[in-house]
């Protein structure tokens, strides 16, 4: 992730992927309402996203100061009403500082965190969704029965070796993770790079 002459950081990925993200996106959120975004980072995929789908209201999160500052930079580069103060948010804390949502999108998080992340995420998620509420996720798995790219492997060996606790996450342990809070597994999207869209949908 590079910065730019001000707060605003510019991760090359974000470029590369927002707009198949957004294709997905379109398809399963709602027509309006608010969006929870999850570890936001430098904040070019909700700025793009909030640019794109300006009927629904966006939140984004991230623990890290200078990526919120990057996120509140991007927003204000782009005049964007439809996105509001990123907040400090840990998906790991049992308590965090929003309420009920329309709907969560997680970008790029569960490999580069922490276990106990995915599982703060679906508590939060499934806690505050409502009936039929999506949560989106992107990024690379390792799935049972499908061969793992050698490109995903390799990542993954890469991250283990910057952190023990990182690493791609087998999709059936999310999915199983998810169902312990209601959250029902509903489509996986092939996406370009060997990554995948994930869509659950709150029960109930």
């Amino acid at each position: 992730m590079s910065g730019l002459p001000d707060s605003r950081l510019s991760a090359p990925s974000a470029l590369r992927n927002r707009g198949p993200i957004l294709d997905v996106l379109r398809e399963v959120l709602p027509a309006a309402g608010l969006v929870l975004e999850i570890a936001s980072g430098s904040g070019e995929h909700v700025v793009h996203f909030a640019r794109n789908l300006p009927d629904l209201s966006f939140q984004p999160t991230d623990p890290a100061p200078d990526a919120r500052a990057s996120v509140a930079a991007h927003a204000a580069a782009e005049g964007l009403a439809n996105v509001r103060p990123p907040l400090a948010l840990d998906a790991a804390a049992p308590d965090w500082p929003v309420g009920d949502v329309d709907a969560t999108v997680c970008i790029n998080m569960i490999h580069i965190s922490p276990w106990a992340s995915t599982q703060g995420l679906m508590a939060g998620a499934g806690a505050r969704l409502p009936a039929g509420g999506p949560l989106v996720l992107y990024g690379p798995y390792v799935r049972d029965g499908i061969e793992t790219a050698p490109s995903n492997l390799a990542f993954d060996a890469s991250l283990k070796a910057r952190n023990p606790a990182f690493g791609l996450r087998r999709l059936e342990d999310v999915a199983a993770e998810a169902a312990r809070h209601g959250l029902a597994l509903e489509q996986i999207v092939e996406m370009p790079a060997n990554n995948l869209a994930v869509v659950f949908r709150k029960t109930g």
